[in-house]
C-alpha cells in the first residue's frame, strides 16, 4: 500500500515544494544571480541513513534553469553537485530546517556550484511573515506567525526530548537474550 500510495504522493508534493523553493529564490535577487551561471547543472539529494518504517523519498534531483530557478528532474544518474543529508530522524531534520539549523551535509562536485549552493543554503530564508500580510494583513500575519513560532518552538522541544528519552531506554533481556 505504502508504494503505491508514495508513487502516487510524491511528485505531487515535490512539485509544490519547487514552487515553494523557487518562491524564495525568486525573492532574492543575489540567489538567482548565483544561479544562472550554473544553468543545466543537476544538484542531487540523497538521505542517509533514512529509517526502514518510512516510505523511502523520492529522488531529488534539480537542474538549475536559465533563470536562476530549479526544475526537479526524477531520478537522474548524473549530477554536478551531490548532497549527502543525515537523515536518521526525519522529524528532527525537517524541525531543524524549518528554525535555520542546518545538518552537517557532505557535498561532492563541483567546487563553485556547491560554494553557491552552500550560500544559499545558508542565506535563504521564507519570509512567512510578508506573505502571509498580502493575504490577512499586518497585524493578522504578525500574530498568526507569532503562534507559529511558538509551535515551531514546542514542537522542536518535544522531538529534542523524545530523542533523548529513546537514547536513554534499552530494552531489557528477554529470556532468549540471556546467555546460556
Amino acid at each position: 500500500m505504502f508504494p503505491d500510495l508514495n508513487a502516487l504522493l510524491a511528485p505531487a508534493v515535490i512539485e509544490r515544494l519547487v514552487l515553494l523553493a523557487n518562491h524564495v529564490i525568486a525573492s532574492e535577487p543575489e540567489a538567482t544571480r548565483r544561479l544562472q551561471p550554473h544553468q543545466g547543472r543537476v544538484l542531487r539529494l540523497e538521505f542517509d541513513g533514512w529509517p526502514k518504517l518510512l516510505p523511502v523519498p523520492p529522488a531529488l534531483a534539480f537542474r538549475v534553469t536559465p533563470a536562476g530557478l530549479v526544475e526537479w528532474c526524477g531520478d537522474v544518474a548524473e549530477s554536478d553537485l551531490r548532497v549527502q543529508v543525515p537523515a536518521h530522524n526525519p522529524a528532527a531534520l525537517a524541525l531543524g530546517w524549518l528554525s535555520g539549523e542546518l545538518p552537517a551535509l557532505s557535498i561532492e562536485g563541483d567546487a563553485q556550484f556547491a560554494a553557491d549552493a552552500d550560500w544559499m543554503a545558508k542565506n535563504l530564508r521564507w519570509d512567512i511573515g510578508a506573505d502571509l500580510e498580502r493575504f490577512v494583513g499586518p497585524v493578522a500575519a504578525h500574530q498568526l506567525q507569532s503562534l507559529g513560532s511558538a509551535v515551531a518552538r514546542g514542537l522542536k522541544a518535544a522531538v529534542q526530548g523524545a530523542s533523548a528519552l529513546a537514547g536513554k531506554i534499552r530494552p531489557k533481556p528477554g529470556p532468549t537474550d540471556r546467555p546460556r
